[in-house]
């Protein structure tokens, strides 16, 4: 699983910023995509965690299968 860290968040953001007012090179461009990626996969897996370990339970307190 891919963490993300708030480096990588700030950097991803630097990235933005950059992009809307000059422009970024071929290989920001690269970097960004890469960023991008790293964070969607993280998002997702965490997400998919979360779903994961969800327990449907009865008005009767009874737990039921997932």
């Amino acid at each position: 699983m891919t963490t993300i860290t708030q480096e990588m968040i700030d950097r991803i953001n630097e990235l933005a910023h950059k992009k809307k007012t000059e422009g970024l090179t071929e290989e920001e461009l690269g970097e960004q995509k890469m960023l991008y990626r790293a964070y969607i996969d993280a998002f997702k897996a965490n997400l998919r965690s979360q779903l994961e370990n969800i327990e449907l339970v009865d008005e009767d307190k009874t737990q039921k299968p997932q």
